[in-house]
């Protein structure tokens, strides 16, 4: 029986990517559609892309699919043929990255998740089927400058400091579950306005606007294939972004530049930066915002005492991470989580 996931060590990997010569492109894609059995279903699509040679994370669940890959350019169209060869997949649009040096994933993950996206819905009554109405950049733009519309933010808190479109709400929630009746109650006495639900690539925001319309508000919009393919299109028709900064993403690359604009800071200095990196601890790794000096100044780490850490033997920092699970820091939802910065003093 073939091997069905990988086994070979990351950082072989990782040397392995670093090394191809072959350009790869970054694509992003979900769709919500019935998948009766997503353990069969995630097995023969692995088998499928591995003989592709693609790279990254998916998540397969009774719900449909959500998707972010990096494909060898050579092999672009026959991993279209093979995706599309799905009928619930035929012709799904594919958010190609716009900010890409193809170095965004290097094994391929599959995985088989109660929900594409974590929800927290209990709901019978809810049905995805009843969702918001799509909007292209053109329409976003237009309904930005109408007094009667109301941007929201369906990403963390990290995502929307390095960028977001112009006078848009911050539902400010550590995960998606929270935001959802949040953003009802924030949202109360406008459930006549336009309401345009966004997001990275459209999976939260469409969920998001059946939510809405499902708790009573009426003119419910959802953006097109999210920041990415706002981007994309903006591009494409020569058209102004109304969307300031950067777009995080959840890939090696840790954001797309779509404006020039840098509306974040250094959480060190604070200075103006919107570079994301994580802690150079191995037992933190912390992700944070941090400019080129303090990044020089304190060997990419955090804190002081992550700078020590790591100059400790690794012998010690072996035993200083025992028991430490330092996943939840790779891209730390929770504010309250957030180091503060080395020239503010710390609370007693």
């Amino acid at each position: 029986m073939a091997v069905l996931h990988n086994r070979v060590s990351q950082e072989e990997l990782k040397r392995r990517l670093y090394e191809e010569t072959e350009p790869r492109t970054t694509i992003s894609f979900y769709s919500y559609f019935p998948i009766v059995n997503p353990r069969e279903f995630r097995d023969s699509l692995y088998k499928s892309l591995v003989q592709l040679q693609v790279f990254g994370r998916i998540y397969v669940a009774n719900e449909g699919i959500n998707a972010q890959v990096s494909v060898p350019s050579s092999l672009l169209e026959q991993f279209k043929q093979t995706l599309y060869a799905v009928e619930p997949l035929n012709n799904l649009r594919l958010n190609i990255a716009v900010d890409d040096d193809g170095k965004s994933f290097w094994v391929l993950k599959i995985k088989v998740r109660e929900k594409i996206v974590a929800d927290g819905i209990t709901d019978a009554g809810f049905n995805m089927e009843n969702k918001g109405k799509y909007v292209n950049a053109q329409q976003a733009n237009e309904l930005i400058s109408d007094p009667d519309t109301v941007f929201v933010d369906m990403r963390n808190h990290y995502e929307y400091e390095v960028g977001h479109f112009e006078n848009a709400i911050e539902i400010p929630s550590d995960t998606f579950r929270d935001q959802l009746p949040m953003a009802v109650d924030m949202l109360k006495g406008k459930e006549d306005k336009n309401i345009v639900m966004y997001c990275t690539g459209g999976i939260r925001c469409e969920k998001a606007s059946a939510w809405m319309l499902h708790k009573g508000f009426k003119n419910v919009f959802h953006l097109e294939g999210g920041i990415i393919n706002y981007a994309k299109q903006v591009k494409e028709g020569n058209l102004a972004s109304r969307f300031i900064g950067k777009n995080f993403v959840f890939d090696d690359r840790l954001g797309e530049r779509i404006t020039e604009d840098v509306i974040a800071k250094c959480h060190q200095c604070g200075k103006p930066c919107d570079t994301h990196t994580n802690c150079k601890n191995n037992g933190c790794h912390l992700l944070f915002i941090q400019c080129d000096e303090c990044a020089a100044q304190h060997d990419g780490c955090c804190s002081t005492e992550c700078k020590d850490t790591i100059h400790l033997p690794l012998e010690r920092q072996k035993e200083l991470r025992k028991g430490i699970d330092n996943g939840q820091n790779v891209f730390n939802k929770s504010k309250v989580r957030l180091r503060p910065r080395l020239n503010e003093p710390t609370a007693d």
